[in-house]
C-alpha cells in the first residue's frame, strides 16, 4: 500500500513534469481524438465528502474524455461515512473498484492518509484549507495559455487568502519561477498565513506586498486572480456578512488595468466579479474552467502509466 505516485500538494511535481503535464494537455487540446481510447477499460472514482461541482464533474469530463469509466460518491451522506467508516477503510474499498481516485474532503491531511491506505494512485481535490494541487495545475495551464510564460509576473492574490488553499496551492507553484512578484490583497483579517510567507514567499526570496486595497496596484498586475470569502471557513457568521463584499471587481476598477491583464478566478462566484466584466477579453475564468479538464486528463494518464496500469 502507498507504493504508487500520488499527487496530494502542487510540490509532489517537480517544474519540468508541470511542464510536461502542461505539454500534455496542449496536445489532448490539438488532437482529442488521438486520446479517445487511452483509458478505455480503466476505471476513476470520484470520493468527494464536500460539496463541488467543477472539479468534480472536470475529473469526471477528464475520464470519458479518455475512453475511461468513472464511479462516484458525491457526498460523505450518501457514503459508508455517514456510518462512521475511516477514511482508511473507505479508500481501501474503493480503490477494489477502481484503477485511480480523486478525492475531496473537508479535513486537512485527509488526501494523505488515504493515499497510505491504498495502492491505487490518488489524486487530492482539496483538502480543506491546505491545498488543491489540481486546480493549480489548472491556474499554470490557463496562464501558459493566456501569458505565454510563468517568469516576470505581477501577480495580484485578492479576497480570502487565509482559508483560500487554490491560493496557497499557487502561491507554492509560482515561487519556483524566476521574476515573479505577487500583491497580495485581502482584509486583515484573511491576510496569507505567516507559514505560507515565511514557507513559500520568504523561502524563495520572491518580493510582496500586502495591501487591503483592491486598486492601489492595479496598474502593475499581469494576473489577477480573484478568491470568494467562504462561508464555510468561518466559525462567526457575524464575521463572514461583514468581509464577505469586502473586494468586488468592477469595470471601473479596471481603469488603470493592462490591456493583456487576465482575470482568473477557481469559482464558484458569488459577487466578487461584477457580471459586467464576463464580456472583457480579459476576463479568463470560464476558458480557466474548461483547462481543467484537459490538465486533469494529463495528470490522469501521467499517474496511470507511472502506476504501470496503462
Amino acid at each position: 500500500m502507498g507504493n504508487v505516485r500520488t499527487i496530494i500538494d502542487i510540490l509532489d511535481l517537480s517544474t519540468q513534469e508541470i511542464d510536461e503535464l502542461i505539454d500534455s494537455a496542449r496536445d489532448i487540446i490539438a488532437n482529442p481524438s488521438a486520446y479517445a481510447e487511452a483509458c478505455r477499460g480503466k476505471t476513476l472514482a470520484t470520493l468527494f465528502y464536500e460539496p463541488s461541482t467543477r472539479t468534480r464533474m472536470s475529473f469526471e469530463a477528464a475520464m470519458y474524455l479518455l475512453g475511461g469509466n468513472v464511479i462516484t460518491v458525491a457526498s460523505a451522506a450518501n457514503s459508508s461515512a455517514a456510518k462512521g467508516e475511516s477514511i482508511a477503510d473507505t479508500i481501501k474499498t474503493v480503490s477494489c473498484y477502481s484503477d485511480i481516485i480523486a478525492m475531496r474532503h473537508p479535513k486537512e491531511g485527509a488526501a494523505l492518509v488515504a493515499s497510505r491506505a491504498t495502492g491505487v494512485p490518488v489524486m487530492n481535490g482539496g483538502d480543506g484549507g491546505h491545498c488543491h494541487p489540481t486546480q493549480t495545475l489548472t491556474d499554470l495551464l490557463t496562464i501558459a495559455r493566456e501569458k505565454g510564460r510563468f517568469s516576470d509576473l505581477t501577480i495580484g492574490l485578492c479576497g480570502d487568502l487565509k482559508f483560500g488553499r487554490t491560493v496557497h496551492s499557487l502561491i507554492n507553484a509560482l515561487c519556483r519561477y524566476e521574476g515573479v512578484r505577487f500583491v497580495l490583497i485581502s482584509p486583515e483579517e484573511l491576510k496569507v498565513p505567516s507559514y505560507v510567507k515565511e514557507e513559500a514567499l520568504d523561502a524563495a526570496g520572491v518580493p510582496y506586498v500586502e495591501t487591503t486595497d483592491l486598486s492601489e496596484h492595479m496598474a502593475e498586475l499581469d494576473v489577477l486572480y480573484m478568491t470568494r470569502v467562504q462561508r464555510e471557513r468561518f466559525f462567526n457568521e457575524e464575521d463572514y456578512l461583514r468581509l464577505k463584499d469586502s473586494y468586488i471587481l468592477t469595470p471601473e476598477k479596471l481603469t488603470d488595468a493592462k490591456q493583456d491583464l487576465i482575470i482568473m478566478h477557481p469559482l464558484p462566484r458569488v459577487n466578487e466579479i461584477s457580471v459586467a466584466i464576463d464580456d472583457d477579453p480579459r476576463a479568463c475564468y470560464f476558458r480557466q474552467v474548461l483547462n481543467g479538464k484537459y490538465i486533469r486528463a494529463a495528470l490522469i494518464l501521467k499517474l496511470l502509466k507511472e502506476a504501470g496500469t496503462l
